[in-house]
């Protein structure tokens, strides 16, 4: 059975990695699915890819959400995915000593701003019939320190305890608008792919990379596109203000030693 079925959905960050593997999902759900990006032509693509609708869409622009609103005013689900390191231009001080206020105030534009414009979105476009699922992905780097990426930390800190008080608010007013957040930690997307390199010696990096998680190796982003279809899905109706953590047991204690 289709989980999503006549369910509208927009996804932000959609073009590549953890956003493109939820469209996928959720398109294979039975979802109607809106990718957004603020790359127009990988956005472009995926959309073409599972037969959804693209709308660019800068999600730090206030002027983007609202145009957003225009054209899709109810929706089903939002997933409020976009997100940077601020690694993503080379190798730049993100510790707290030495990063500088504009590379701070750029990754929490993307980050926290526009997971708060999404779902003050989201709000107002599921408030008319008073029922929604708001997902945020926040990560494993929300719930711990990570000296080397203060910014990136901070913002995703910030949308765990955010997607709270949005749940809070919604459940305050008498609406079934639902928000939890997924934490993933190392997920094999594009992004680790400067880390990872080309063979040889790749495969040794991958494992030291992930030589800490109980599980041994990195996670898919289909493994957290299956946990935002439970979450969009009628199933997940009692879960709102929840974290859902996908970490191959990094957080639970001391790592695992294999037998």
């Amino acid at each position: 059975m289709q989980r999503l079925n006549e369910k509208l959905c927009v996804i932000t960050g959609a073009a590549r990695g953890i956003g493109r593997a939820i469209a996928i999902r959720f398109g294979l759900e039975g979802a109607t699915v809106i990718v957004t990006d603020v790359d127009e032509a990988a956005g472009m693509a995926t959309a073409a890819e599972i037969g959804a609708r693209f709308i660019r869409l800068d999600v730090g622009d206030e002027a983007d959400w609202l145009r957003l609103a225009a054209l899709v005013p109810t929706v089903d689900v939002v997933v409020n995915n976009a997100g940077i390191t601020g690694f993503e231009n080379g190798p730049v001080p993100h510790d707290p000593e030495h990063a500088s206020l504009d590379d701070w105030h750029a990754v929490h534009r993307v980050n926290l701003d526009g997971t708060f414009l999404g779902c003050r979105y989201a709000i107002g476009a599921m408030k008319a019939r008073a029922k929604g699922s708001i997902i945020n992905i926040s990560s494993r780097s929300g719930l711990v320190g990570i000296p080397a990426a203060a910014a990136y930390a901070s913002s995703k800190a910030a949308i765990r305890n955010h997607s709270k008080t949005v749940a809070l608010y919604c459940a305050q007013q008498g609406w079934a608008i639902r928000c939890n957040s997924i934490h993933p930690a190392a997920i094999l997307t594009p992004i680790w792919e400067p880390m990872l390199g080309p063979d040889p010696g790749r495969e040794d990096r991958m494992a030291a990379l992930v030589a800490d998680t109980p599980l041994r190796r990195f996670g898919m982003p289909e493994e957290v596109a299956a946990v935002a279809a439970m979450l969009a899905s009628d199933e997940a109706s009692y879960m709102t203000g929840t974290e859902v953590t996908i970490d191959g047991g990094l957080l639970a204690g001391s790592a695992a030693t294999p037998g």
